[in-house]
């Protein structure tokens, strides 16, 4: 029998390929999928870890589970000279030995400046960046460069370039004026060198500067490297070290730990990462597109078996009992799963190392790398097997059904009544837990947006899991029992379409026939237009919700601070493209202490009059005075914290520790300045202070306040830039370049970091999910294949009485019209509303949640379902076409 198998196969490989491009197809992405998780996770671990370099062992701060302010001050407060690094060096096996230190620095040379995350030098086996060009720096006030700041610059190995410390050196040296004059001025330096961070160690600060351990000790405000705070040490070490020895040099609260050790720690830290989640979540879509792929597999047996019924019948007039039918067509099942998994696994590897090789997926700072493990080949050849054995069950039965007179006798046209009450009752209880576990998602979500106790408060994960559990077992009880309520649906639109000519109405007719495969086919479609509708619908929906919470978190499109600004600079601001209105004004930094005892950091700004600055924040000032003798401030602190200054209504701004004039005198110094407070709701002016208040600029004319800096509040269009977001951030950074200290932020970059994060993952998805409606097309072709076979009498009789070639190519054309567009429109509903869900339970703990209707895709998805359908329609129609009346009533 199983010799008969394969040449049955053989005999009609043709038929066998639609089901076998499914199971390839399903198991690829299944298999890649695999492929990204594993390359995702080494990139993110190796980008984790790229920090250590060759280090073989590393000491980390090891506290109590709840250590006091004493042990964290002690654990946290330590420089290099507590971790004894000449002893270290001395131990025996030790071939290397770095203490980490950082220092954030500015850097001129002539009229240009840049700012560059710094590390301290040491041995080239622990640096984490790789010294491209010249020599890491070894003493001298050397400096090696990362490459991106060095072509900013325009410098080259042996030039010098002036290193000033940033802020927060500046502030360990208040006291002392020689020093502080020093560290304002800055100190030259030569390049030795270029980096680059091939592993994206310091992919957040753009690379790293490497320092001589003398301008290290230069950049953190002391007069000895071993002054600098260290947070660990890095050691090479060979085979024979005496780790002993290196533990008893450790300071308390630290631990001597081995790189497999570290690598392991960095592995859990990666748990916030999502990584896990991100594969379980693509895995999902490659199980889904292995669903559909077993209705098109069911229905290609389905094929099979009609086009084989005298065979079947004949083998059973020759011996074969109905056990051995079933089995073969089981047997037949399981070689195509087989090949066909085992071709697609190839052609997931295929694509996965193409991409990796092309440098594609270098998108998380650190180029992927092709990692091959055993669940990528065995767990998609194992599914792609069981799912096409379970999708042949049907048609297996229905082969054992031939009976030797089955040979004389037509297909019959309609199914026999089939009353599933244990699916529609399994399919309600779904749909019931389905819809209560959903409702329950999003009631505990609201109640922790709102500030109320509830699950999704400490258990956000479980909670957001039971209404994905929801979602699915929804969806799945309408998958289910799709038998039941999809075929309504065909007829209802069918006789909508049967009005418009003969085709139509045959077309109407033939729908009506088989609901079981109209409803099998109907669903496979469902699931991929489904999915892509839910993913547009939920992509729309964070675009608009993120972008209205960074407008309440945010009441600034853009700012730019620094010293020394100038008229000039304003203007040039003014003129790049996608910038509005500015409001050039100065500022300085005070401390004030509200109602409650809070003490807060504040950036006084002052500005000509409150329409001014109006037309540049988005807050509602309405009602709102601004006098000589007024300050306005927020009602939420940065933090989120309310500022109450609700009984005194003044407030004493003095020129606290955090200010940069502490000399000053009068009544901006010591004294501060008493002023009058009006509150508004506005947020987050600037991410760098607590707060930010807004006083008549009178103050700084008059003395009240020494300005210490400027600050330009901008609105910003990024539609009027040709670049975006981009172009109108890079516009104004150039503009400001002559500016040392530039600083330019604001919510437009992190929402152009949310809407390109959301349109990859959106095109990433889409693409993927397209995989599923590829799948169920070639189902719809199966699907109208299977008709043209049954109805070849009926075809023929009608092609008999005068219906025309061009007349049945319509019918299957509107019957395959129907199946798409029904089964489409069904899908955008369920996908909009699966949208609006998941944006609920995800976005809704940022603020107001956003539900868009996605016009544009689901039209478009819509579109391309109806023309595939209508490609799909077109073999099966040619072939019933062409075949002529007489030939076609003698063959059935």
């Amino acid at each position: 029998m199983f010799r008969i198998t394969v040449n049955l196969m053989r005999k009609t490989a043709r038929m066998l390929i639609p089901a076998g491009v499914a199971v390839l197809i399903g198991t690829a992405f299944i298999a890649s999928t695999f492929l990204f998780g594993n390359a995702m996770n080494d990139s993110l671990i190796r980008q984790q870890t790229a920090i250590y370099a060759g280090a073989d062992a590393m000491v980390l701060t090891d506290l109590p589970e709840h250590p006091t302010d004493a042990q964290t001050d002690e654990a946290y407060s330590r420089t290099v000279a507590d971790y004894h690094l000449d002893r270290m060096r001395a131990v025996e096996g030790v071939e290397g030995a770095r203490a980490v230190t950082v220092a954030d620095i500015g850097l001129s040379n002539g009229a240009r400046h840049a700012t560059s995350h710094a590390i301290n030098t040491g041995e080239t086996s622990l640096l984490p960046v790789t010294v491209t060009h010249g020599d890491r720096p070894v003493d001298g006030h050397g400096i090696a460069l990362p490459e991106r700041v060095a072509g900013q610059l325009g410098l080259h190995v042996g030039d010098t370039v002036r290193v000033v410390p940033r802020a927060n050196a500046a502030g360990n040296n208040a006291g002392n004026t020689d020093e502080s004059r020093d560290l304002a001025n800055g100190v030259e330096a030569r390049v030795t060198g270029l980096t680059d961070d091939p592993n994206g160690a310091y992919a957040y600060d753009g690379g790293a500067s490497i320092l001589s351990d003398d301008l290290m000790a230069y950049a953190n405000g002391v007069t000895d490297f071993d002054q600098v705070a260290a947070t660990s040490v890095y050691l090479d070490l060979d085979s024979q070290a005496d780790t002993a020895a290196i533990r008893r040099l450790l300071p308390r609260y630290s631990r001597l730990v081995d790189r497999d050790e570290a690598d392991r720690l960095a592995v859990e830290s990666l748990s916030a990462n999502g990584t896990s989640v991100v594969t379980t979540f693509l895995m999902s879509f490659g199980v889904l597109a292995l669903l559909v792929a077993a209705l098109v597999i069911a229905n290609t047996f389905q094929v099979l078996v009609a086009q084989r019924r005298r065979i079947l019948a004949l083998l059973r007039t020759i011996g074969a009992d109905r056990r051995q039918l079933y089995a073969s067509v089981l047997c037949e099942a399981g070689i195509l799963g087989l090949i066909a998994s085992l071709l697609g696994v190839a052609l997931g590897i295929g694509l996965m190392a193409l991409l990796c090789a092309t440098g594609v997926m270098k998108t998380t700072g650190a180029p992927m790398r092709l990692i091959v493990t055993w669940p990528v080949i065995a767990v998609p050849v194992a599914f792609g097997m069981v799912m096409t054995v379970i999708a042949s069950l049907g048609p297996a039965r229905a082969a054992t059904a031939v009976t030797p007179l089955e040979a004389l006798r037509p297909i019959e046209l309609t199914e026999t009544a089939h009353r599933g009450h244990v699916r529609t009752v399994l399919s309600i209880l779904m749909l019931a837990v389905g819809i209560a576990s959903c409702a329950f998602g999003v009631w505990q979500t609201h109640l922790s947006a709102v500030g109320r106790e509830s699950l999704a408060t400490d258990h956000y994960p479980a909670v957001l899991l039971a209404a994905m559990g929801g979602c699915a077992l929804t969806f799945t009880a309408l998958v289910v029992s799709a038998v039941r309520w999809m075929p309504a649906l065909m007829r209802g639109a069918g006789a909508l379409a049967a009005a418009t000519g003969p085709s139509a109405a045959i077309a109407h007719a033939n729908i009506q026939k088989n609901p079981r495969r109209v409803a099998s086919t109907g669903a496979a479609l469902l699931i991929g237009v489904t999915l892509v509708s839910a993913i547009a619908t939920g992509a729309a929906s964070a675009k608009t919700t993120m972008a209205d919470a960074l407008a309440t978190r945010y009441s600034v499109d853009m700012i730019a601070t620094g010293t020394g600004m100038t008229e000039e600079q304003s203007r040039q601001v003014r003129r790049v493209e996608g910038v509005g209105r500015v409001l050039d004004a100065p500022t300085a930094l005070r401390h004030v202490t509200d109602d409650q005892g809070h003490g807060i950091d504040v950036l006084i700004v002052g500005i000509p009059d409150l329409d001014g600055l109006a037309k540049v924040m988005h807050a509602d000032l309405t009602g709102v005075t601004l006098n000589d003798h007024d300050v306005l401030m927020p009602r939420h602190a940065l933090s989120g914290a309310d500022i109450d200054f609700g009984r005194t209504h003044t407030a004493d701004f003095a020129a606290g520790a955090g200010s940069a004039d502490t000399g000053s005198t009068g009544a901006a110094g010591a004294s501060g300045l008493d002023l009058t407070v009006v509150q508004a709701d506005y947020r987050r002016v600037s991410s760098d202070h607590d707060a930010v208040a807004f006083v008549a600029a009178s103050h700084f004319a008059d003395g009240d306040l020494t300005e210490q800096g400027r600050i330009l509040l901008m609105t910003a269009d990024p539609d009027a830039n040709p670049n975006g977001v981009a172009g109108v951030i890079d516009g104004v950074r150039e503009a400001l370049g002559a500016i040392p200290d530039a600083n330019v932020t604001g919510p437009i970059a992190e929402r152009d970091m949310w809407d390109t994060s959301i349109d990859a993952m959106m095109a990433l998805l889409v693409g993927l999910i397209a995989v599923a409606v590829l799948i169920a097309l070639i189902g719809v072709a199966n699907t109208l294949s299977l008709s043209v076979i049954e109805r070849t009498r009926e075809s023929a009789t009608l092609r008999a009485i005068g219906m025309t070639r061009g007349q049945l190519r319509r019918s299957l054309a509107v019957e395959a019209l129907l199946l798409s567009l029904v089964s489409g429109v069904a899908g955008v509903a369920l996908g909009t509303l699966f949208g609006w869900l998941g944006s609920t339970m995800v976005f809704s703990l940022y603020g107001t949640v956003a539900m868009p209707f996605e016009w544009k895709t689901n039209c478009a998805v819509l579109a391309v379902s109806a023309l595939a359908a209508l490609l799909a329609s077109l073999l099966p129609a040619r072939r019933a076409a062409n075949t002529p009346p007489v030939e076609a009533l003698a063959e059935a």
